[in-house]
């Protein structure tokens, strides 16, 4: 009963948090927790403290990993660029479809947040239609409001 249990009449009687007939299945959902605070990322199921991913595009330890998705930055590209720089695909539906985060102008790249918030951070690079990079970061914070930052 691998420290999990004591073993009577060759039958393990599991400790709290730990079940299966050698007591080796936890029930500690903790490694399973998502960097959102959901259990494999709300796209599996926590088995005996490892995460089981419900959905095909997503893997990984906590189901946090798609290979095939957009990254953040794709995702947000065009309307960070029509909000900040009025071009892009989105320039002509920019108010109506790119209105969803704060964006707050900064000088410089150093200017940026860095990782170390509390709130989840992405720092992007991405070509605009005039083939420029521009620099900006993505963020939600706890109350579920996006959060962008651009260097001017």
């Amino acid at each position: 009963c691998p420290g999990n249990g004591i073993c009577k009449c060759r039958v393990c009687e599991c400790f709290p948090n730990f079940t299966g007939s050698a007591c080796d299945c936890s029930l500690d959902t903790t490694p399973c927790m998502a960097a959102n605070g959901q259990i494999c990322n709300g796209r599996g199921t926590c088995e005996c403290g490892t995460c089981n991913c419900t959905d095909p595009k997503f893997q990984g330890n906590t189901c946090e990993t798609c290979q095939t998705c957009l990254g953040v930055c794709a995702e947000h590209k065009d309307c960070v660029q029509c909000r900040a720089f009025d071009k892009g695909e989105k320039k002509e539906t920019c108010s109506q479809e790119c209105m969803y985060f704060n964006m707050t102008r900064v000088e410089s790249r150093d200017k940026l947040p860095q990782p170390g918030q509390p709130d989840p951070l992405s720092h992007c690079k991405e070509k605009d239609v005039d083939d420029c990079w521009f620099y900006f970061t993505y963020s939600v914070n706890s109350n579920s409001e996006a959060n962008v930052h651009v260097v001017e």
